[in-house]
C-alpha cells in the first residue's frame, strides 16, 4: 500500500510540472475526443476531413465565483507539433454570445464546452466536433448535431496556433513526463523481481522466459 501511495505522488507532482498551468490556470477537463482535421484552402472546394484523436484539455483561471478566463488546449499524440489554443475572458465571450446567440452565461461556459466534448465520445455519429485550420494562424473548432435530416451548428470556437515557444515548452514536458513514468514502472518492476525472486524463484525464471502474450495463462496455472 505505501509503494501504491508513494507512485501515486510521483505521478501528481510530474503533471505540477504541466506548463499549461505555470501562469495560475487550473485543469478541469483532459480527455481525446474525436475531432474531424480539416485544411481550409482559399478559393478550393471543402474537402472531407481525416478523423483522428484529439487530446482537448479546458482549463480556467479563478474560481466559480469569480471566473476570469477560460482556455481550451488541443494537443496530439500523432502529432508532437500540433497545439492550438482558445482563450477567452467574460469582455470576449459577451461578443460571441451576442454573434452566435448563445443561451449561457460566461461562468457556463466551461460545463458547455465540457458537455459538448463529451457527447463527441459518447454519441460520435451525431455529435461532431470538426477543427478547420486555415494556412495562417487561425483555426476554428465547430460542435456540429447531425439531426438525421440536416447538420445543425451548435457553438463555434476560435483558435490560434500556440506560438513555436509553448509548443516547445509542451513537447520537452511530454517529454520528461513519459520518461520519468517510464522509469518509475521500471523500478516498480525490479521491485517485484525482487519479491517474486525471493519467494517462488521457479516463477520468476517463467515470468522472463515467457511471451508477454502467455503471462496470463501462467497466471491460470497453464490452462
Amino acid at each position: 500500500m505505501a509503494d501504491f501511495e508513494l507512485n501515486t505522488f510521483d505521478f501528481a507532482s510530474i503533471e505540477e510540472l504541466d506548463p499549461s498551468i505555470a501562469d495560475g490556470y487550473r485543469v478541469i477537463y483532459d480527455r481525446e475526443v474525436p475531432f474531424e482535421l480539416r485544411l481550409h484552402e482559399q478559393n478550393a472546394p471543402q474537402q472531407v476531413g481525416t478523423l483522428e484523436a484529439v487530446k482537448a484539455k479546458v482549463l480556467v483561471l479563478g474560481d466559480e465565483h469569480n471566473l476570469q478566463s477560460i482556455r481550451v488546449e488541443l494537443s496530439s499524440e500523432a502529432d508532437l507539433f500540433f497545439h492550438y489554443m482558445h482563450v477567452i475572458d467574460e469582455a470576449g465571450f459577451i461578443a460571441i454570445q451576442e454573434q452566435q446567440k448563445l443561451m449561457v452565461e460566461f461562468a457556463d461556459y466551461p460545463n458547455v464546452l465540457i458537455r459538448m466534448l463529451n457527447n463527441c465520445i459518447k454519441e460520435p455519429h451525431s455529435h461532431l466536433a470538426v477543427f478547420v485550420m486555415k494556412q495562417d494562424v487561425d483555426a476554428r473548432l465547430d460542435f456540429i448535431q447531425n439531426m438525421e435530416y440536416k447538420f445543425v451548428e451548435l457553438m463555434s470556437c476560435h483558435f490560434i496556433r500556440s506560438p513555436e515557444e509553448i509548443v516547445q515548452h509542451q513537447i520537452t514536458y511530454r517529454y520528461n513526463a513519459m520518461k520519468t513514468r517510464l522509469q518509475l514502472m521500471q523500478g516498480r518492476l525490479e521491485d517485484i523481481n525482487t519479491l517474486v525472486k525471493l519467494k517462488n524463484p521457479s516463477l520468476l525464471l517463467q515470468l522472463q522466459k515467457a511471451p508477454p502474450g502467455q503471462l496470463s495463462s501462467l497466471g491460470n496455472g497453464g490452462r
